[in-house]
């Protein structure tokens, strides 16, 4: 295979890897984030809040929502490591960290949102021009 068609390594992360990656860098807002890390911890997160908000506890007085008190700490807690790895995410996907306004806009603005997230790590250019979507800051590539 030549040098320009040989494929990219990409690095393979696991979800312990992920979850300990962001909870080490949890108020790092600098640097990269690839998308299984995000991903990972995305679904780590959710999948925690979601159990802790189902262990609500029936009694023959009622129900006591303690599940959902506990779920919502838990949301208290996640909150700046999920905005770090996010702006990281953003990043290496190309995009600037102002992209999270776009969870202000009702229904459309976190579709879009979730795309830019999807998209894949942008590599920054070392020699010649950018391309028109792209330009060099601080190293990397990020589009407009």
């Amino acid at each position: 295979m030549s040098e320009h068609s040989e494929a990219v390594r990409r690095p393979t992360i696991d979800l312990r890897e992920a979850v300990r990656s962001v909870v080490r860098g949890a108020a790092d807002f600098t640097g990269r984030a690839v998308r299984p890390e995000f991903w990972w911890f995305f679904l780590f997160s959710a999948v925690v809040g979601t159990a802790l908000g189902a262990a609500n506890v029936v009694t023959p007085a009622g129900t006591v929502m303690i599940g959902s008190a506990l779920s919502g700490v838990w949301s208290v807690v996640v909150l700046v490591p999920t905005l770090a790895v996010t702006v990281r995410r953003l990043r290496d996907a190309g995009r600037r960290w102002q992209n999270l306004f776009w969870l202000l806009l009702p229904v459309v603005g976190p579709i879009i949102l979730i795309v830019r997230l999807c998209e894949p790590s942008v590599v920054a250019a070392t020699n010649g021009p950018t391309g028109p979507s792209t330009l060099p800051l601080d190293g990397q590539a990020v589009r407009h």
